[in-house]
């Protein structure tokens, strides 16, 4: 049986430290991981990924990618 969950939270997050890709735009620098998206119960200790001059990035703790979306197909 599923404990029931307490507190009032109703924000949609994502697991942290998950493998996959993230799209980031530049309203979102400077990018750091964890991402504010991110629940921070399991997570690694923030980090900030220098994205600007290659448009990618990936996280020394969890392995994550970062690319920089093009702010014409925002």
């Amino acid at each position: 049986m599923a404990r029931a969950r307490h507190g009032t939270v109703k924000q949609e997050l994502e697991p942290a430290n998950a493998e996959k890709v993230y799209r980031v735009s530049r309203k979102d620098l400077p990018l750091h991981c964890p991402t504010p998206n991110s629940y921070l119960w399991n997570s690694h200790p923030r980090v900030y990924l220098p994205i600007e001059e290659t448009g990618e990035a990936k996280c020394p703790y969890c392995s994550a990618s970062y690319e920089l979306a093009d702010e014409a197909q925002d």
